[in-house]
């Protein structure tokens, strides 16, 4: 018990370094750090309204964004640290400070267990061995996506965990326990937790090969690694399954950059302390102290040559797989993220701490320590002149390198005398946590000025609640942003969604009807133009206003979420504007085919549209309206500057990351005419019906229409929804939510099969006389992934019964031994 205690005060002196160090050097910034308004503040305040049941949706879906989308596999991917979960016990408006203690949580258990490892994989002094692992707890690859994507940080939790369980499988005990930390390594982040396995094989793969054993064990031990790790995925199932099928479904990554663009002097530079910068490189820095540490491990003799090779051909092929883009491919599951393809960098901030520890471990000489120096200089030599090199990092080295070669140096010649030694670790830990704060402050620099906190944020959840009318009609936070996750963060029902996860028909559903798209689809944004928000039922919503608050309340008439279109209606998809009509149920728009009025001669390429020549003079388009009618222009993918009708703006589009949603030209003058300028900023496109112009009174008569023949009555609890239709409804029920797949809908008292979709939308034939509408969703895979868990769930219990009951029998003699035994009794 003694040996615990003592266990667990070192693993938790070494978590209160790195949360303290982290906190110092936020602190010291003044503010939170900066990236957590586009996802984690939004996800987090969404599941505090989950838990306090203020959201419309449950785990399953998620009726505020996007106008519906399904919402368990961006759970499992943004909400399954367990330390968010706590995060529903601080006030609705502390998103910033639930977010910041995930963070500090994670950082708190990644350095405990990763200082528990280092002690399994070589004894040495407990106290270096905990600032050896806040170099971990605090590595360049915490402090860059810390503060934005506190769900990654679990990945810094698994990691160590799972090298725990490696180290069982090498000492062949706790089968069962090590399978459960896989399963909760693999549960917590799907996505780190595989760069966690990967590594942690790699791991056991150099302990194994390091020192020597027979063929027997290492085959027995890599069965017993394998065996586990199968088991432990097995039993996270659910969250594998469902993570799979709605990454089949999501909107793929707009295009990625190339690898490694700094050459290799930017990579270098990266293993330095206090260097950050914004090109894609990985962030692996662990300090100056365990840099020092690893590159004197080759040239420490106290190490064994055989695990001093393994040691550093493993690190040399881990750094390899970072610059060769198929191993790339592998670290990212097939995929190279568009928002940086070193995401894995804390698997080699990993390896770089446990082969620190080994060096330390061994008590370095001074010659180690002055050739781990020397390689050191080198580094920063061949690094100098980097953008991410500032002048700190050039104070830390040479002050901090200093003050850790004296120190190891006089640690290593007195480590007889206890008193030396506890004041020389006193000074190590001095400057192992100046070097954290010091880089931490470095890469914790502010971003822009946050836009989601403050009073604005409080005065537009506000606004939105009182508005709020579901689900007889949507409250849609949008098209003013204070972040890409609005109707998360303030509780509307809006078509602002930024996610991995966000599935490719909602995102193409809002796109042909005229909403913005940005990050090639990733990010969507709520409909601006009034027919697009009739059709999605929007009676309230936040405009673009004065300060101090920034927005402000508007509201229209719209019909109710589901509506009935008539039998026989066809779909017309050759622009924006017809698409808008076959949904409604009606024409509504002059939607002309443009004429060249002017400028630059545009080339019209059929259906596809204009293309127009880039630079100089703009062009112009002409169009004939209907007079007292609001004119609107989509130029989807154009970028550069449109006037028309008084209204000049510029459009920022760029295909396929980036495209621009309708936009509000004015009315149409008394002669019909609107005349459109166009200069772009190169050759661009706009489609062939740019122009459209909603004729007076239409779009009104259309919802009267729609409400008069639409449902009376609309409920929607958590994934379901049902609608009460007018006596004898016949066509279409149309149901204002994209047609993501898991879907089942019944029309009247029929069964229940998968909905027809309607160019996106929910579409549910009605027979003659039905008079109901119901709908549920159930996450694809869901059911799979339970099955295969209960499943693996019952072998482990068979399993662990199993091994007890066999430590309970007595220990069984060979029949051998027994028949020799029985012939010396009776010689005797």
């Amino acid at each position: 018990m003694g040996e615990w205690r003592r266990e667990g005060g070192v693993c938790a002196g070494a978590a209160g370094l790195a949360v303290g160090g982290y906190a110092l050097a936020a602190g010291m910034r003044g503010g939170w750090p900066p990236g957590a308004d586009d996802l984690a503040v939004p996800f987090h305040t969404h599941l505090w309204d989950l838990v306090h049941g203020r959201a419309a949706g449950d785990l399953l879906f998620n009726w505020n964004s996007g106008y519906g989308v399904p919402f368990l596999a961006d759970f499992f991917a943004y909400l399954m640290n367990p330390f968010s979960w706590p995060a529903a016990l601080l006030p609705r408006a502390w998103g910033h400070l639930a977010v910041f203690l995930v963070t500090l949580a994670s950082i708190g258990l990644g350095t405990a267990l990763m200082t528990h490892v280092l002690g399994r994989l070589h004894p040495g002094p407990r106290r270096l061995r905990a600032l050896t692992a806040v170099g971990y707890g605090l590595c360049a690859w915490v402090l860059a996506v810390g503060g934005s994507a506190p769900h990654w940080l679990w990945g810094l939790v698994s990691l160590p965990l799972l090298c725990l369980a490696g180290d069982w499988c090498l000492h062949e005990r706790r089968w069962v326990l090590g399978s459960l930390c896989v399963a909760f390594a693999w549960a917590g982040n799907l996505y780190t937790a595989a760069m966690a396995t990967i590594t942690a094989g790699l791991v056991l793969a150099v302990r194994l090969l390091a020192t020597p054993r027979t063929f027997r064990h290492r085959v027995r031990t890599t069965g017993r690694a394998v065996t586990m790790a199968v088991a432990g995925v097995l039993l996270a199932s659910p969250v594998l399954f469902v993570a799979v099928r709605a990454a089949r479904a999501a909107q793929p990554e707009s295009p990625v950059e190339p690898l490694g663009p700094d050459g290799f002097g930017g990579h270098l530079a990266r293993l330095l302390p206090g260097t950050h910068g914004s090109a894609p490189l990985p962030d692996v820095a662990i300090g100056l102290f365990g840099l020092l540490l690893v590159c004197g491990l080759p040239f420490n003799r106290r190490v064994r040559v055989r695990e001093r090779a393994v040691w550093c051909g493993a690190l040399a092929l881990v750094v390899l797989s970072f610059v060769w883009t198929p191993t790339v491919l592998v670290w990212h599951g097939l995929a190279i993220p568009a928002g940086g393809p070193y995401r894995a960098a804390f698997a080699l901030s990993g390896l770089l701490v446990l082969a620190a520890w080994v060096s330390l471990a061994h008590r370095p000489d001074l010659p180690t320590l002055l050739a781990g120096a020397a390689v050191v200089a080198v580094i920063a030599g061949l690094a100098a002149g980097r953008h991410s090199v500032r002048p700190s990092t050039w104070v830390l080295l040479a002050v901090g390198g200093a003050v850790l070669l004296a120190a190891l140096w006089a640690l290593e010649r007195w480590h007889a005398d206890r008193r030396a030694g506890a004041a020389l670790t006193w000074v190590l830990g001095g400057a192992v946590l100046g070097n954290a704060v010091w880089s931490g402050y470095a890469a914790l620099a502010p971003g822009p000025e946050g836009t989601a906190s403050g009073a604005a944020v409080r005065a537009a959840h506000a606004a939105v609640r009182r508005a709020e009318d579901w689900p007889g009609g949507r409250s849609d936070p949008g098209p003013h942003a204070f972040t890409p996750n609005d109707p998360l963060l303030l509780d509307g029902q809006g078509g602002g969604y930024f996610s991995g996860y966000l599935p490719t028909a909602a995102a193409l559903l809002l796109h042909d009807l005229g909403a913005g798209w940005t990050a090639g689809g990733r990010s969507t944004a709520s409909v601006t133009d009034p027919v697009g928000q009739a059709l999605f039922a929007v009676r309230a919503h936040l405009d673009d206003g004065p300060p101090p608050d920034g927005f402000a309340p508007g509201r229209a008439a719209a019909p109710p979420l589901v509506t009935v279109l008539p039998a026989g209606h066809r779909v017309d998809t050759t622009s924006v504007w017809s698409r808008q009509e076959s949904l409604l149920g009606g024409p509504v728009y002059d939607a002309p085919v443009p004429v060249p009025a002017g400028g630059p001669a545009p080339t019209l390429h059929g259906s596809s549209g204009w293309s127009l020549p880039g630079g100089g003079a703009a062009t112009e388009f002409t169009a004939a309206c209907t007079p007292g009618g609001t004119a609107f222009f989509h130029g989807v993918w154009y970028r550069g500057t449109v006037s028309g009708l008084g209204t000049t703006y510029r459009s920022d589009g760029d295909q396929p990351t980036t495209a621009v949603p309708v936009h509000r030209l004015g009315p149409v003058p008394a002669d019909g005419l609107v005349r459109v300028a166009l200069r772009s900023d190169g050759v661009s496109q706009v489609p062939a019906r740019p122009i459209g112009c909603l004729r007076p009174g239409a779009l009104e008569a259309a919802v009267a229409r729609l409400t008069a023949t639409g449902a009376t009555r609309v409920t929607a609890a958590g994934h379901t929804l049902t609608a009460v239709l007018p006596a004898g409804s016949t066509g279409t029920a149309l149901l204002s939510v994209p047609a993501t797949e898991g879907w089942t809908c019944a029309a009247g008292g029929g069964r229940s099969t998968v909905p027809t979709p309607v160019l996106g939308m929910i579409g549910v034939p009605l027979d003659a006389g039905a008079d109901r509408v119901t709908c549920a969703f159930r996450p694809p895979g869901l059911t799979e992934g339970l099955v295969v868990t209960s499943a693996t769930t019952a072998a482990l219990a068979l399993v662990a019964v199993f091994t007890r009951l066999s430590r309970r029998r007595p220990p069984h003699t060979p029949r051998r031994v027994r028949r020799r035994e029985a012939r010396a009794a009776q010689a005797g």
